[in-house]
């Protein structure tokens, strides 16, 4: 894989109050939005819509052996939605800050923002983002069965620094002051913790420490 990929933020759109359900499936709502505001200023065919449902909100399918989704939407723009971290499978979906659901249950990592759920939701954007520009349509880059791809992160799940093994992330970096665990600094020097890349030069996991 070669070259360099771009993300921008081209619109924060705040949503008016859900009225299908709190027991939400994907289609219906991420098509009922893009029909709403499909105009080409707002969708172009290189845009990415992030949907982030609240802690009241559950998501059909959303649990079972994964944190979020992406996919294409009609006109060649995609989005990608992630559940609150915080409320819905922790144990899976805000690891390494919060106790797993399974597996060696070592002590939790003191997330940057001070915010299990926030964090958690980090991780899980930087996932399927990594899947939207390496997979945007499941034909791109991935590896196992198209039912069930493991993408450019998704390959490395669990792995945020060197060193890492089944319950334990691996060697990460952390603040003296408040304990915090990272592995990455963006904006003004905010501290965040950022899932390994699978490298296929390599065939490893790559991480950012």
């Amino acid at each position: 894989m070669a070259g360099t990929a771009t993300a921008l933020i081209l619109l924060l759109l705040l949503l008016p109050p859900l009225t299908l359900s709190t027991l939400v499936s994907t289609p219906p709502l991420i098509l009922q939005y893009h029909h709403a505001d499909s105009s080409p200023a707002t969708s172009p065919s290189t845009s990415s819509a992030v949907v982030l449902t609240s802690a009241d909100v559950a998501v059909y399918g959303f649990c079972s052996g994964r944190c979020g989704t992406h996919a294409n939407l009609p006109g060649g723009s995609s989005f990608i939605w992630v559940g609150d971290s915080s409320v819905q499978c922790p144990g899976q979906c805000a690891w390494p800050f919060h106790q797993p659901m399974y597996g060696p249950q070592t002590p939790p990592l003191v997330p940057p923002s001070g915010d299990v759920g926030a964090d958690g939701i980090i991780i899980n954007i930087a996932t399927l983002l990594a899947g939207t520009v390496t997979n945007p349509d499941g034909k791109g880059y991935f590896q196992g069965p198209v039912t069930a791809p493991l993408e450019a992160v998704s390959a490395c799940t669990g792995i945020f620094g060197s060193g890492a093994y089944p319950g334990f992330p691996g060697n990460v970096l952390v603040d003296p002051t408040t304990g915090a665990s990272y592995n990455a600094r963006g904006v003004n020097g905010r501290k965040f913790l950022l899932p390994a890349m699978w490298d296929p030069k390599t065939s490893q996991c790559a991480t950012l420490v």
